[in-house]
């Protein structure tokens, strides 16, 4: 058996215990850049992808952690055909925790068609152009690694909308996929068709679910023949600290009239309207709108909407 003396054994054992520190060194690097990875995520949250004539368009996204996140750490790319096409590289900038960054060519184009609560949050960069008629938008890394994606159509928007120009596309909850159809809408008219840089007007958690509530007919008749002469609107809440408004609106978005005005309305309950205004005049024939908003007590909306034709 050979023997060794203490200088080789030493110098073996060196080189053992230095080969050991640089695979421990190099295992932490990795789960710290792996941790570091996973620490925040960004969500695309908005997208005005049909800009009235001479405007420009948007996308929002935002930051879906406790952590802060470097947007120069992703990029925007390009959807060709069927594969990931031109990427966009995102500018430097820090986006805050639960916190949002808008994304546009313009940012003066921006702040004159929309409200705009924080001028910082709205960034300047190069992006893709979104068409009309439909596409995707795609968060990824520098290494093609998709973060986010959306495929949007026109038909997501509200079918109310006339016109659908102006009218930005928001996401109402970050508990549900991206790709869910269903989790976008248009923003509302009373902020303007758009939020750039602060919450969706159609921000929702889903406080009750669609069959909450129950309706006795979407039609209306009301010419005193005992048929159809009210609409009933039945409703069954799991919570009983809701806050609710409820009204009516005509196609042009004005108010006609009020149910609920931040009112209580319990686990339970039937709402009625007859056809006429706040006055009590009688409406003209045609559509109308119920809107029914929920607030709980941490601030949390959810809005439910439903058509409603008055016939004569």
């Amino acid at each position: 058996m050979p023997i060794l003396c203490c200088g080789q054994y030493s110098g073996r054992k060196l080189r053992y215990f230095t080969v050991k520190r640089w695979l421990i060194a190099i295992i932490l690097c990795w789960a710290a850049a792996s941790a570091g990875a996973q620490q925040g995520t960004l969500l695309l949250n908005e997208l005005l992808f049909q800009p009235a004539s001479g405007e420009a368009e948007y996308l929002e996204l935002y930051n879906n952690s406790d952590a802060a996140i470097e947007l120069a750490d992703y990029h925007i790319v390009r959807w060709v055909g069927d594969s990931l096409g031109r990427h966009y590289a995102l500018p430097t900038h820090t986006v805050a925790p639960h916190d949002y960054v808008v994304l546009t060519k313009d940012a003066a184009s921006v702040a004159a068609c929309f409200f705009v609560k924080y001028p910082s949050k709205v960034v300047e960069c190069p992006l893709p152009a979104y068409p009309n008629t439909g596409g995707s938008v795609i968060l990824a890394t520098a290494d093609s690694t998709v973060v986010d994606r959306l495929d949007y159509q026109p038909d997501m928007h509200s079918r109310l909308l006339r016109n659908k120009a102006g009218v930005s596309l928001e996401r109402r909850s970050f508990d549900r996929p991206t790709g869910d159809v269903s989790n976008w809408f248009s923003a509302a008219s009373t902020v303007g068709y758009g939020t750039p840089g602060y919450e969706n007007s159609q921000s929702t958690e889903y406080l009750v679910e669609e069959t909450a509530l129950a309706f006795s007919s979407t039609l209306l008749s009301p010419d005193g023949d005992d048929y159809q002469d009210k609409l009933e609107i039945s409703y069954m809440l799991d919570r009983g600290d809701l806050t609710a408004t409820a009204a009516l609106y005509d196609l042009r978005g004005t108010r006609v009239c009020q149910l609920l005005n931040n009112d209580l309305p319990g686990t339970h309950g039937t709402l009625t309207w007859d056809g006429r205004d706040d006055n009590g005049a009688l409406l003209p024939r045609g559509q109308y709108i119920l809107q029914i908003t929920l607030f709980d007590p941490t601030g949390t909306r959810q809005t439910l909407r439903r058509t409603v034709a008055l016939m004569r």
